[in-house]
């Protein structure tokens, strides 16, 4: 293994650790909103999503920045982070439609009695961070913390 992918490993690695953690806070915030709100489903819940998933990518630039990409330039510092917040942005659109439209339509047709409102917000949300996974790996690896 080249001392290039090698290290594209350990990244990616440590991007999707951060990422779970990112997920978990992402996850916590979602549940207190749809128990507390009661809104499960439709507007309501990408909505929800939405905030939810501010919080998540609230911690992620610091970590991704020093850890999983161990950027330590002091350039550009407001570009770099311009950049992440539009990747993350564009992760967010993802994630989201992919929740909503997961929880809204793709429940429905997968009518297994055990899988309650409750449970779905929770396969969507997970269903919308895997689709937005590789996008923010590769927009945070080859534009925010590329490598000179």
């Amino acid at each position: 293994m080249s001392p290039d992918a090698k290290n594209t490993k350990g990244q990616f690695i440590r991007f999707a650790l951060i990422g779970a953690l990112n997920t978990l806070v992402d996850l916590l915030v979602l549940n207190i909103e749809t128990v507390l709100t009661g809104m499960k489903t439709g507007t309501p819940y990408a909505l929800q999503k939405g905030i939810s998933f501010l919080f998540g990518v609230a911690c992620s630039y610091y970590f991704n920045k020093h850890w999983a990409f161990k950027d330590k330039s002091k350039e550009r510092q407001g570009l770099k982070f311009s950049l992440f917040m539009t990747i993350s942005v564009a992760g967010a659109l993802i994630n989201v439609a992919t929740a909503a439209l997961s929880v809204t339509y793709l429940s429905p047709l997968i009518n297994y009695e055990p899988l309650t409102a409750q449970i779905w917000v929770n396969i969507g949300a997970l269903i919308g961070t895997a689709a937005a996974l590789a996008w923010n790996f590769l927009g945070y690896k080859f534009f925010v913390f590329k490598e000179k």
